[in-house]
């Protein structure tokens, strides 16, 4: 078992940059790939990105590449979602959630956050 608890989230405008950050508590944390997901009012949650175990790998849908980095801190139990040059189609609610291997699909997460807000404005 692992609890998230994602935090960061807020109202930036158009071409700003924001930081989310994802804790995790419970069982080991190097134990688990991370990813960050996002779900807008009236669409289905998206992939947004994954990162491996160790760091070392990583993956972004294309909407995102160059703009976001994933990153994680193992000593602190923290996967961090760095959103650069934000743009008003990234407004969402961002999740972050816990699984054994780095996945675009939902399937492949067992854990979950709560999420947090990122609005974006023109």
């Amino acid at each position: 078992q692992v609890q998230l608890v994602e935090s960061g989230g807020g109202l930036v405008q158009s071409g700003e940059s924001l930081r989310l950050s994802c804790a995790a508590s419970g069982r080991t944390f190097t134990t688990y790939a991370m990813g960050w997901f996002r779900q807008a009012p009236g669409k289905e949650r998206e992939f947004v990105g994954a990162i491996s175990r160790g760091g070392g790998r990583t993956d972004y849908v294309d909407s995102v590449k160059g703009r976001f980095t994933i990153s994680r801190d193992n000593a602190k139990n923290t996967v961090y979602l760095q959103m650069n040059t934000l743009k008003p189609e990234d407004t969402a609610v961002y999740y972050c959630a816990a699984g054994w291997q780095p996945s675009r699909i939902l399937e492949g997460y067992a854990y979950w956050g709560q999420g947090t807000q990122v609005t974006v404005s023109s």
